[in-house]
């Protein structure tokens, strides 16, 4: 696995484009979901944004599905569940951009929801500090270039978020404030990006910063209130 630090992109190379555990590309629903989703498109940064959007909002968006077993983390599974937070639907992403021989890593980051709900706040310790959100980074046109599929479009519809567009050219990630020019999105820490998912170091990291509440059971995302989410 390769670790590359806060500020600097990855050198590209074949660990960026192998099936690994977590990003098992060579699973066959999910080598047949990025090829039906690419269709007849030819250019690497083409397939990159309809695969991007086939994540952001072929799978619903569930901060509430936060469980730490490591199947919820592999690719194809989360292909199977239609729902998922942010680090998995990133894993999915960066998975089915591999599948298509796009180099892709996943990145992390620390964020704070300055719109986080009362339920998911007191979920998650009285915190509005999120560490480990995940996006997708990708290799296009000789550039690294970031990737966050998490809202879907309808939840940006429901709650007056603005939707994260991607063109393959710039960095896609969280707003920093949504519809109605309220601050949303902060992101406070940058932890690199990695060649697999560094599963083992999350669970860690998250177990010493979240009570077990965070990640020990998990509720319908139908259940959000007050028009913010996170992660």
């Amino acid at each position: 696995m390769i670790h590359t630090p806060p500020g600097l992109r990855p050198q590209p190379g074949p660990a960026y484009l192998e099936s690994t555990r977590f990003f098992d590309w060579e699973n066959g629903a999910l080598r047949e979901h990025a090829r039906r989703t690419i269709g007849e498109e030819t250019s690497p940064t083409g397939k990159a944004v309809r695969l991007f959007y086939s994540v952001r909002d072929g799978l619903r968006y569930d901060p509430f599905a936060m469980q730490l077993v490591p199947e919820n983390f592999i690719a194809s599974h989360t292909l199977a569940a239609k729902a998922a937070f942010c680090i998995p639907k990133a894993i999915l992403l960066v998975a089915l951009a591999r599948a298509v021989g796009i180099p892709a890593a996943i990145g992390m980051a620390d964020v704070v929801n300055h719109l986080n709900t009362n339920k998911l706040r007191e979920r998650m310790g009285g915190k509005d500090l999120f560490i480990y959100h995940g996006y997708a980074v990708l290799y296009l046109d000789g550039q690294w270039v970031k990737a966050a599929p998490a809202f879907n479009i309808e939840l940006c519809r429901r709650f007056g978020v603005l939707p994260t567009e991607f063109d393959g050219r710039s960095d896609a990630i969280f707003q920093e404030y949504d519809a109605y020019n309220r601050r949303h999105m902060e992101y406070v820490n940058d932890r690199g990006c990695w060649s697999e998912f560094p599963f083992d170091l999350l669970v860690k990291d998250f177990r010493a910063f979240y009570p077990a509440s965070a990640f020990d059971f998990a509720a319908p995302a139908e259940k959000f209130e007050d028009g913010a989410q996170v992660r």
